[in-house]
């Protein structure tokens, strides 16, 4: 029975949500979320909730403290509603890449984030791919990070594609290129490359064999795209042939789609976990696998109190 379950969604990935929403077979909740004239968030509960756990399905992207705003002012709603539990479920957790100092006098953002989720009263956090695995730890709460590896993992094994080689954009992607060989029984390689500033990269060097051979780059988060597209620049420099993406969270900020277009890619491979706006969404080259079976079985299994890693093997 989940009588007492509801899945609530702000705007950030409306669609998504009512993805999940069908796959549990249940209604959307009855939930106002929107703006007064002068920018503030308005929030109204059009339904009973008392003594029930609720489920907030909101990607915090871009407009990053708009997203926040919705979920935080929403969870004041539930709590003083009366609700049981709030869960927090936020396929993309935003502020997630400013998860340490990396210069002197900075924030360490993703801890102050995680804080006031924990002060608006979110009981739980339902996320996929964080950034850094580390954010786990900032949270005094559960915290269930699903994988999207399986989901485009099974779509590209669709396209049978053979002399496959999984490249990653960077040394520390390399456990992360390294789970998708292993599932894709395919070789590895990896871009080295020098950051001068953020969101700009300079590709220096291929390190692995990847000439004549089919690639898949993979990666996390593709924001202006310039990572990844030098990446696809150098590799075809060197002598490959087809060259792919897969990405879990499709930022695609600034100039990314234009980049993406008039870079000799394959096909980029990404997750709804971000709705893409319909300009983005038209692009031949960005294929978008929904994650809405996998986000409903994971809310199955914390309202059931089963297992979450089981899913993962």
């Amino acid at each position: 029975m989940q009588d007492d379950l509801v899945i609530f969604s702000g705007n950030s990935c409306r669609d998504l949500a009512q993805s999940i929403a069908n796959e549990l077979g249940l209604p959307l909740g009855d939930a106002f979320v929107g703006q007064f004239s002068d920018g503030e968030i308005r929030v109204k509960i059009n339904e009973n909730v008392r003594g029930r756990d609720v489920y907030i399905v909101q990607s915090t992207n871009a407009p990053v403290n708009d997203n926040l705003m919705e979920l935080f002012v929403m969870c004041d709603a539930l709590k003083r509603a009366s609700v049981r539990s709030i869960t927090a479920v936020v396929p993309y957790f935003g502020y997630a890449r400013q998860d340490r100092k990396a210069e002197p006098r900075v924030p360490i953002t993703a801890k102050m984030v995680a804080d006031l989720m924990q002060t608006v009263g979110v009981n739980r956090l339902l996320t996929m791919d964080l950034h850094a695995g580390q954010i786990q730890g900032y949270f005094d709460i559960p915290v269930d990070n699903l994988y999207a590896m399986p989901i485009l993992v099974d779509n590209f094994r669709k396209k049978q594609v053979d002399e496959l080689i999984i490249v990653s954009p960077d040394a520390g992607g390399m456990e992360r290129a390294r789970g998708f060989a292993k599932m894709l029984n395919a070789g590895l390689a990896m871009i080295d490359k020098r950051r001068t500033g953020p969101n700009v990269n300079e590709v220096m060097n291929v390190i692995g064999d990847v000439e004549g051979k089919n690639l898949v780059i993979v990666d996390d988060i593709i924001d202006t795209a310039g990572t990844i597209c030098k990446a696809v620049e150098a590799l075809k420099e060197h002598g490959a042939k087809d060259v792919y993406g897969l990405c879990t969270h499709p930022v695609l900020s600034g100039p990314a789609l234009s980049r993406i277009e008039n870079t000799p890619f394959k096909e980029l491979i990404v997750t709804n976990s971000i709705a893409l706006p319909s300009g983005k969404a038209e692009c031949d080259k960005i294929q978008v696998v929904c994650v809405a079976k996998l986000f409903a079985e994971a809310i199955n299994r914390v309202y059931h109190g089963k297992s979450i890693s089981s899913l993962f093997g």
